[in-house]
């Protein structure tokens, strides 16, 4: 699907859609569990795969109709082995984390996904499994999908990297909270996206499990259960996401939008408030009710480092090219492996749009006084970040901006466009 952005204005009000980094680790904590009611959850393809994954190894997942909770009955701890392969398709998130799934049980599970998904390194996880006496082993001896991965671990110490996924310390500390011994996890290198991994620790202190922060990494006892207080959890709204209509809203709301379902939590994205802020950003964030009004204003380009928030290097970027000054994306180099090289592709978007952009390897720099953003066709790269990212940029682009392979917003945000379009952009599908 190709959907085409004109110029223009945006204004209303908008919710933002629910935190997918907290619906996934909510759906399979809750498959950890007994079971639980998931209220609001990011319904997606992402997040369809976690689902998947839960039911694959023994639980049952039930979604309402109005898709306002998802009610899981869960394999308390003890997944079995699954019928069939598991298919993450293109979740890197379902990937990781049910990968130490498959270590709790006895037999061997086998994991693939999308020809995309099946380019990341999962290589650090499946050692770590392997320090744990389980097994684990890359189909291509590659460190990439297809995985096989079983053993049934029953904890242990392991040695980890910290600087190419949080998401593996994820997968370690929710299946060794499970596992009979417990986890400690040794960092050999500075964590990268620790917000995400703060998340983490949120969901499973909410769901009754223990885990914490030490001096070499992190630990979590083992022989714990998991069971959120009266049954339920409730997810709250994605600042990811948030991110592309609050950059809307700084480019192109004369008459100013609000978006809701904006309450504070671990979520390190929430940085994108204070980046508009520190461009100059006409911004007010009222936490207590969760709502963020944003007006179109006159930006700056600033320096930001990435490390901890490598989702919002596609807006910033966005952002950048339609400020003044320069703005410079550091810390960038692990943004290279997320569905597409992420540096790369806003590099080389953006610059099909008129803008003046430089590329280093750890680096994305934006020269917003020497860039004049003009419609063009561009190419989403199946990366729904990208395409919501470029679709932002469209509407202070001069003329008609065509983003190709636009259906992969239903990874994380299914309706988006429907959004824009109800706050007046011109959207054409």
């Amino acid at each position: 699907m190709d959907i085409t952005i004109t110029e223009s204005t945006v204004e209303g009000t908008a919710q933002a859609p629910p935190s997918k980094s907290y619906t996934h680790r909510a759906v399979l904590a809750a498959g950890y569990a007994d079971g639980a009611v998931v209220h609001d959850p990011l319904v997606s393809a992402d997040t369809k795969a976690t689902m998947r994954a839960v039911e694959a190894y023994g639980g049952s997942v039930s979604l309402a109709a109005d898709e306002s909770t998802v009610e899981v009955t869960g394999f308390d701890g003890r997944p079995g082995t699954p019928d069939d392969v598991i298919s993450c398709a293109n979740s890197g998130t379902t990937m990781r984390l049910v990968t130490a799934t498959a270590a709790l049980q006895d037999d061997l599970t086998v994991l693939t996904g999308d020809g995309s998904l099946r380019s990341r390194p999962q290589g650090p996880l499946l050692d770590a499994v392997e320090q744990l006496d389980g097994d684990a082993e890359s189909t291509r001896r590659n460190g990439q999908a297809p995985l096989v991965v079983g053993g049934g671990i029953d904890g242990g110490a392991v040695e980890i990297p910290g600087d190419v996924s949080s998401q593996y310390i994820t997968a370690l500390l929710m299946a060794g909270a499970v596992s009979s011994d417990g986890i400690d996890i040794d960092l050999t290198t500075e964590l990268k996206s620790s917000p995400y991994v703060d998340i983490t620790l949120e969901v499973l202190d909410d769901f009754g499990v223990d885990a914490e922060k030490t001096d070499a990494g992190f630990t979590v006892e083992g022989g714990q259960s998991y069971a959120p207080g009266g049954g339920d959890y409730n997810v709250p709204g994605d600042f990811s996401s948030m991110s592309y209509l609050l950059a809307a809203g700084a480019l192109a709301a004369e008459d100013g939008l609000r978006v809701t379902s904006a309450f504070p939590s671990a979520q390190g994205d929430a940085a994108i408030v204070d980046i508009l802020d520190r461009m100059g950003a006409d911004l007010d964030w009222d936490r207590e009710n969760g709502e963020i009004t944003v007006s179109q204003s006159e930006l700056t380009g600033i320096e930001v480092g990435v490390e901890d928030t490598p989702d919002l290097l596609p807006t910033i970027a966005t952002l950048g090219a339609a400020a003044d000054g320069v703005t410079r994306i550091t810390d960038a180099e692990h943004v290279r492996y997320k569905e597409t090289d992420r540096v790369s592709a806003m590099a080389e978007e953006l610059t099909k749009m008129g803008a003046e952009v430089e590329e280093k390897q750890d680096e994305l720099i934006v020269y917003g006084e020497d860039s004049d953003l003009v419609g063009t066709t561009v190419e989403g790269r199946a990366d729904h970040r990208i395409i919501m990212s470029l679709a932002v940029a469209g509407l202070v682009a001069d003329g008609e901006t065509t983003v190709a392979g636009a259906e992969h917003v239903d990874v994380s945000f299914p309706d988006f466009f429907d959004v824009l379009d109800s706050l007046g952009a011109a959207v054409k599908r």
